[in-house]
């Protein structure tokens, strides 16, 4: 059950950070809106999911898997530019999250 509400707080999370982008600054009411209950409500459900594991690989996870679907949303839907430095940098954060999630297995 901890991977299901890590999965659902790294959803919550991805929609806040795109909300973000899309308030312009906290400029606009509903994205701004939005983002702050996204992020409240995945802040809600990684503290559920650190019930039941421990909080560096949940952490991890939460936060490299949230980046590397942030960096693929603005490059698909926001224009943003594919540069090698960002490919590999999120191969770093994936390599590191699957290292760490190892680790934590033993």
């Amino acid at each position: 059950m901890p991977f299901v509400f890590l999965t659902l707080a790294i959803c919550a999370e991805v929609l806040g950070t795109t909300l973000l982008k899309l308030s312009s600054g906290f400029t606009r009411l509903w994205p701004t809106l939005g983002s702050l209950g996204a992020y409240g409500l995945s802040f809600a459900l990684l503290a559920q999911a650190l019930r039941g594991m421990g909080v560096g690989v949940a952490y991890a996870i939460w936060s490299g898997l949230g980046t590397a679907l942030i960096v693929m949303i603005g490059v698909l839907f926001l224009r943003e530019p594919v540069t090698l430095v960002k490919v590999a940098g999120v191969a770093l954060v994936v390599a590191g999250v699957v290292t760490l999630q190892l680790g934590g297995a033993h």
